[in-house]
């Protein structure tokens, strides 16, 4: 008897636990909870505790209440200036209806699903309203701002709030990056070879002016140099004279040795001459050098004082030849 009052007692027992099991369900304070009967909702619990249901009629479905993330992949988009740009963006979203939430989208997988499309296709609208550089660049965070308004207006009607949409990196297609560097590079190496032609086109004119300036140079060195030669000439002419007129005798007497250095210079020298010849005249007679001039035949030129001018300081051609000494001293001066 006792064991059987044991016995109905622990059935009584495990029946008790089963259907208190099955009653009793415990929200956590990250979770909402939503009742449902046969698959149609009847309460919602979104406060943590522990709350009661029907058994094995109603069951229960707990939805995330926290913030959660929504990273969608990078796709491509059409600027409004044409410009490709690859956009990786990411959305951070909760469930504020989870009524809302269960009729439309019933799990989290399908609402991912929705909510990455709604994101895809606000971007595409936002950013395709906008230049390259706006998006890249100048408004990004209005842009992002811009972007989640949309998305919120869309997701409203899943229960869904969208906290934030941020956008990673905007960046144009890898093969676009090599077309603008291979560009850039090309634009470079155009500056470069104009450049290059600048500094040859300015190192010809400096050639072609160093060269015309070294050509006058020379030009007017040789000018110079040539009446500098014919100066000294002269002067050495007058130099001559003024000495040889001094003694006309003895410089005939140079003049002869002279010519028969010259003509006696090569052995086997053949003359055919007149004996009476004036060239024999200091080989028929040498002393005539110191016979007194015939006058009235040579006319003596003024005797040159020497000593006096190198006693003064001057010199034998700044005595004879004064505009030489002017057109060289004087330049020096200068």
């Amino acid at each position: 008897m006792n064991r059987s009052v044991g016995i109905i007692s622990l059935i009584l027992l495990v029946a008790i636990g089963v259907i208190a099991s099955a009653s009793l369900f415990t929200v956590h304070q990250t979770q909402q909870a939503l009742v449902l009967q046969f698959g149609d909702p009847r309460r919602v619990i979104t406060e943590p505790g522990l709350n009661f249901k029907v058994p094995f009629v109603q069951n229960v479905i707990f939805i995330d209440k926290r913030i959660l993330d929504l990273d969608t992949p990078a796709e491509e988009l059409i600027a409004s200036d044409q410009k490709r740009l690859v956009v990786d963006a990411f959305t951070r979203y909760r469930i504020v209806d989870p009524l809302q939430f269960y009729k439309s989208l019933r799990d989290e997988r399908r609402a991912r699903s929705r909510l990455a499309a709604t994101v895809s296709s606000s971007m595409r609208s936002v950013l395709g309203e906008e230049e390259f550089q706006a998006v890249v660049r100048d408004k990004r965070d209005e842009l992002m701002l811009r972007i989640r308004d949309l998305v919120n207006e869309q997701a409203s009607d899943f229960g869904i709030e969208i906290v934030d949409v941020r956008i990673r990196r905007a960046d144009l297609p890898a093969a676009n990056s090599q077309a603008i560097y291979r560009r850039m590079q090309t634009e470079r190496e155009q500056e470069a070879s104009e450049f290059r032609a600048r500094g040859q086109e300015v190192s010809r004119a400096i050639r072609a002016q160093a060269d015309k300036q070294v050509t006058v140079l020379l030009a007017e060195a040789t000018r110079d140099s040539e009446i500098i030669r014919g100066q000294g000439d002269g002067c050495r002419n007058r130099v001559f004279a003024k000495v040889f007129g001094q003694d006309p005798d003895f410089f005939a007497f140079y003049r002869s040795m002279q010519a028969y250095e010259r003509a006696l210079e090569e052995k086997g020298t053949t003359m055919v001459l007149s004996p009476d010849s004036a060239f024999f005249k200091f080989l028929k007679d040498p002393n005539s050098v110191l016979a007194p001039s015939q006058t009235g035949t040579v006319k003596r030129g003024q005797r040159v004082d020497v000593a006096k001018i190198i006693t003064d300081g001057g010199s034998l051609s700044g005595a004879l030849c004064p505009e030489i000494v002017v057109d060289v001293v004087a330049p020096v001066a200068q």
